[in-house]
């Protein structure tokens, strides 16, 4: 119980708009994360004027800048009790549903996955939550567009879900409520 205590929260950034405002926000409430950008994160970060709120968590951050992505060696240490990936871009999912992890965030899936860290995953591409077929996100500039989620992708998040030690969140109110859950867990 004590290593748990001492334990954790990592959470991963990818390329994605979709619900960052959202994301950066809810870290902002967290405690004990360690925070790991994605090349593109670090790209997308700047480009919608969020570095200073990401700044503004005080968390760790670490970013994709090793060939042999160094800090997943963090997860073999017992560093992390859970690892969330939000927001995940199509083509992290992708990669992580087929096995790859040639990147910060998809070996820190796969290293979570191998240790046995819960892992809880916002995609972009879910299927929409209302009546209408497409998603609205974010653009830069707070500019809002239409997205609609290919087949492809949605049927990647589906075989995602069915990994051992993956909770897939399906919108972002989801995702609240699973880390709220999960950090419950651990601290009980």
């Amino acid at each position: 119980m004590a290593k748990i205590m001492n334990q954790r929260l990592a959470w991963a950034i990818t390329g994605s708009g979709h619900y960052l405002r959202d994301t950066l926000a809810l870290l902002a409430t967290l405690e004990n994360v360690d925070v790991y950008l994605s090349k593109a994160a670090a790209e997308i970060i700047k480009q919608y004027g969020f570095q200073a709120q990401l700044e503004a968590t005080g968390h760790k951050i670490y970013q994709d800048k090793t060939a042999s992505s160094v800090p997943v060696g963090l997860f073999y240490e017992g560093a992390y009790h859970t690892l969330i990936i939000s927001p995940a871009t199509s083509n992290t999912i992708a990669k992580m549903a087929y096995g790859f992890s040639d990147s910060l965030v998809t070996n820190l899936y796969a290293q979570a996955g191998k240790t046995r860290v819960p892992s809880i995953i916002f995609a972009c591409d879910t299927a929409p939550v209302s009546d209408l077929p497409f998603i609205e996100s974010e653009a830069p500039r707070e500019n809002i567009v239409q997205i609609y989620p290919r087949k492809i992708d949605l049927d990647n998040v589906e075989k995602l879900a069915s990994f051992e030690y993956t909770t897939i969140a399906e919108s972002f109110s989801c995702l609240c409520e699973a880390v709220s859950m999960r950090l419950a867990e651990v601290h009980l």
